[in-house]
């Protein structure tokens, strides 16, 4: 289960939970720092070069949103998970817009944590040659030539059915709140208009999943917006 000597930068002042995360990850082949502040964190990004930050949301001093907004300002490429609490869904919207790649929320399982750090780490790798065709699953997509397919066939999408699941397929295994989705494809006047995401949302699920009721592609993050899925 080596990981190829990803190194891992853990961020929190809890010395247990640091403890904990070093011993489950160097297990796997993780190479592990630690900071226990967030000053002692940003002088490390600084100075060093790490394949993903596991930054606390909560700590004395500089906050975990507020780490990860000047690390996202020292470099846009860096991987950043952040640890959040089980009913702090403002907060988790809060990091993603800080910069956050994603979220795990306490308490974590840990194929839960191993899937989410692998992502990030693998989507950073390979954001490194944007490919033309993107692949998860049977589901496929050609920028290029505008083409979806779907275990081989022909997806007919409409331009903004395309553009939404280009932009979700881009960013697969990561969080995509409502208002970044909806700048991002219908442009900055938009952010507020959820039942106009839902609507086109439930019409892509209606061509790409085999079910969509029960969707195993475009996943709901609730109170936070979706997840295309990189069935991990």
């Amino acid at each position: 289960m080596s990981q190829d000597q990803s190194t891992v930068l853990i961020v929190d002042d809890e010395r247990s939970i640091r403890l904990s995360l070093r011993t489950i990850l160097s297990g796997l082949g993780y190479v592990i720092v630690e900071a226990a502040r967030g000053q002692e964190a940003l002088s490390l990004t600084r100075t060093a070069q790490f394949d993903v930050v596991l930054l606390d949301i909560n700590m004395p001093g500089m906050g975990g949103i507020d780490v990860c907004r000047m690390m996202r300002r020292n470099s846009s490429r860096l991987p950043i998970v952040m640890l959040t609490v089980q009913d702090g869904e403002d907060r988790k919207v809060e990091a993603l817009d800080a910069g956050a790649d994603d979220y795990i929320t306490k308490p974590f399982q840990l194929r839960e944590l191993i899937a989410r750090l692998r992502a990030v780490v693998r989507r950073n790798k390979n954001s490194e040659e944007e490919e033309a065709v993107i692949l998860v699953g049977d589901v496929s997509l050609d920028a290029s030539k505008h083409l979806v397919l779907k275990n081989g066939r022909t997806v007919h999408l409409t331009p903004k059915q395309f553009e939404l699941l280009h932009f979700l397929m881009i960013n697969a295994g990561k969080p995509v709140p409502h208002a970044k989705l909806l700048r991002s494809v219908w442009g900055p006047e938009y952010g507020n208009e959820l039942e106009y995401l839902r609507t086109f949302v439930r019409q892509v699920r209606m061509k790409i999943e085999d079910d969509p009721a029960n969707p195993k592609y475009l996943l709901t993050e609730s109170h936070i917006g979706y997840r295309f899925c990189e069935l991990i």
